[in-house]
């Protein structure tokens, strides 16, 4: 029997004001920031970077302050509308709101610019016209000029790029926060794609990171048990990482190879002679874009959460490396859940400890699940402080949510309405658990892999993904190691074991 939760109730306005108050706050912030910086003057602040990193946050600022100001005008005159009328000043409100935040951050680029992102498809109670204009983001944010890309080839290749390579599209398949894309064509005939990084793309991104503290801080006023300090020390390792093209390319190889001739999940070639620092050239893919995939039937749709599941899930334990930036952009799609990996710029590499912290969680949660045991893992790992005066129960059903949907041996499906009730779960503190969300903690380990909370259960929402998840779970868990519970699965296995025979020892590859 499908599982379900009750209907969807949209909050027409909740969704944009909560955009709203998040950029007013840190728009705020930023600008008494900048204000004080000016006053202190002061050695060392060079002109270049004091300037950009003001003009960033100015930006920042004005767009908090400009939205802000609509909403106030907005408020009055809907005191003054019918009913009717008011229906429509919200709608109107909301797309003008949302095309500014689009429009802002889709020239910021950036850290900031993956907040948008987020936004496009993380909470499923934004209304679906402020989450359109939003996910142009993802892929169609507005691009640097072909001079300025071009201009990168040569610095990075040593000549234009109509001469490193035999055919140059100067208009780009892709922009997005860091970098934009182009097709190539190679001397030797190969079809490639070629991210190109935007100039002063690292001093935008040390911006955003010194502003990410600010905006920790201030969540730290809401979440007192919030350790805002590591959780930017863990956020500025990896996007300083992200800025490194040829650390994206031992990325891209690790999952290459570990996944190569795989029958559903593809990671596109590198082409190093092509790369560096700044460039990166690899295979181009085929396939289509998200948007295509929600007209899919619903087979289709779960084949593709199937493989997504698979790769982000037998990535963890198989290869103790997460793929931190799942967003619908990052993805290629083929029917019969052949799907796409496009990006591997934040990655995140975990211990065997770690991994190990991550399965006791589930053996007390779920496999043999027993709130005190489970409660005395969370505390260890640094996730709630001990001696906090709730019980173990209901510690317990504070965070069962998150394992919801593999808790039981059954078809279960993932609903819109499951990944906004973890999005709640995480940041509205108005609900029982209040107590348990303000002493909540996430350490560092925790930082990146928090985007399947974030990210991949948005995506499957939205895909209405059905499938007996506590199974395909236990084919990947490896304190179970349960055998092949879909078709899928089954040709998995039959590709292991051809591999198995041409892998070191002989032994069968998971």
């Amino acid at each position: 029997m499908t599982r379900a939760r009750s209907p969807r109730i949209r909050r027409r306005t909740k969704g944009p004001l909560v955009v709203l108050a998040a950029l007013g706050a840190l728009g705020t912030s930023i600008l008494l920031m900048v204000r004080s910086g000016r006053r202190r003057g002061g050695a060392g602040t060079g002109p270049v970077r004091h300037g950009a990193r003001a003009s960033r946050n100015l930006r920042l600022a004005l767009l908090g302050l400009r939205t802000g100001g609509s909403y106030a005008r907005h408020r009055a005159r809907r005191v003054f509308a019918d009913a009717g009328r008011r229906g429509h000043l919200d709608t109107e409100f909301e797309m003008r709101t949302a095309e500014q935040i689009a429009e802002t951050l889709g020239h910021m680029k950036g850290a900031l610019m993956k907040v948008g992102q987020m936004a496009s498809y993380l909470d499923q109670g934004l209304p679906d016209h402020v989450r359109t204009v939003l996910a142009q983001l993802q892929q169609n944010a507005p691009p640097m000029s072909a001079e300025l890309a071009a201009g990168v080839i040569i610095e990075e290749l040593g000549a234009a790029p109509e001469v490193v390579f035999a055919e140059w599209d100067p208009v780009p398949i892709a922009s997005a926060s860091i970098g934009q894309v182009h097709r190539a064509m190679t001397h030797d005939g190969r079809a490639v794609a070629v991210k190109v990084q935007y100039p002063g793309i690292a001093r935008a991104i040390a911006s955003d990171l010194d502003n990410a503290g600010l905006l920790f801080a201030g969540l730290g006023q809401l979440f007192p048990g919030l350790e805002h300090r590591s959780i930017v020390a863990e956020l500025r390792e990896r996007l300083v990482e992200e800025l490194d093209y040829a650390q994206e390319a031992r990325n891209q190889d690790l999952f290459g190879l570990h996944y190569r001739d795989h029958p559903y999940i593809h990671v596109p070639e590198v082409f190093h002679e092509l790369s560096t620092a700044r460039v990166l050239t690899t295979e181009l893919a085929d396939g289509v874009e998200w948007d295509e995939v929600l007209t899919w039937s619903q087979q289709e749709k779960n084949l593709t959460a199937e493989t997504i599941y698979r790769f982000a899930f037998g990535s963890l334990f198989g290869l103790a490396a997460f793929n931190g930036d799942p967003h619908p952009g990052n993805y290629l799609f083929r029917p019969g859940g052949q799907v796409t990996f496009l990006d591997f710029g934040l990655v995140k590499r975990f211990t065997p400890g770690e991994l190990e912290d991550f399965g006791e969680m589930i053996r007390h949660i779920v496999i043999d699940p027993v709130p005190a045991r489970f409660r005395a893992t969370v505390e260890r790992l640094g996730l709630l402080p001990s001696g906090l005066e709730v019980t173990d129960v209901e510690v317990f059903e504070y965070l069962r949510h998150f394992y919801d949907f593999v808790e039981a041996d059954g078809v279960y499906t993932i609903t819109p309405e499951f990944s906004s009730e973890t999005v709640r779960r995480i940041f509205d503190t108005s609900g029982p658990f209040a107590a348990i969300q303000k002493a909540a903690n996430v350490p560092p380990s925790f930082v990146i892999i928090q985007r399947i909370n974030l990210g991949l259960y948005a995506m499957f929402g939205d895909l209405m993904a059905t499938g007996n998840w506590r199974r395909l779970a236990e084919e990947i868990w490896p304190f179970v190691a349960g055998p092949p519970s879909t078709p899928m699965g089954l040709e998995i296995e039959q590709w292991r074991r051809r591999r198995s025979e041409t892998a070191p020892g002989g032994m069968l590859l998971r």
